[in-house]
């Protein structure tokens, strides 16, 4: 079964003070240290749309046509993150599908990021993150944004990365 590794110094699915569930540090984490690791099926652009949105909010993109994806219900629970958006985000990527800490995070303290990391859907939503830098409004485009790539240089998933630079995809 596709799954989602979770680092055990966290607990998926506590409630947020974000929206709905998140994913929460019952230990400090390190800078660097990896946090999760995304797993799903993988399937085409087409093949994504085709899924209930309930499906559809488990993707993560890894190219221009291939997201990693809960095809069913029984695996939802089970490849989900659970990490929010905040426009002041405590993890990053390395790689497409390797969450890591950005800075030292706290016990207690909610692990999240910045869907500008890693959404390249057409998606918006309005941002609940409260954060002194909160943009208001996620946008799926908001990586191109020049002063989100100098802030997360470095933090970006692969597949974006490469669209940034024009070596990729």
């Amino acid at each position: 079964m596709a799954r989602t590794w979770i680092t055990p110094k966290a607990v998926k699915g506590a409630p947020s003070g974000i929206a709905g569930r998140g994913l929460v540090a019952v230990e400090p984490i390190g800078q660097g240290e990896v946090v999760a690791v995304k797993g799903g099926d993988v399937v085409t652009t087409a093949e994504l749309r085709s899924l209930p949105e309930r499906l559809q909010n488990s993707a993560v993109q890894i190219t221009d046509d291939l997201h990693l994806v809960a095809l069913t219900d029984d695996q939802y629970e089970a490849v989900m993150l659970f990490v929010n958006h905040s426009c002041e985000p405590n993890v990053g990527f390395a790689g497409n599908v390797v969450l890591v800490a950005m800075r030292d995070v706290d016990a207690g303290e909610e692990l999240t990021t910045d869907y500008a990391l890693f959404d390249d859907h057409e998606d918006t939503m309005e941002c609940t993150c409260g954060r002194a830098a909160c943009r208001g409004r996620v946008d799926g485009r908001d990586w191109q944004r020049p002063e989100l790539q100098e802030r997360y240089r470095g933090w970006f998933s692969w597949y974006l990365q490469r669209r940034m630079t024009g070596t990729g995809p």
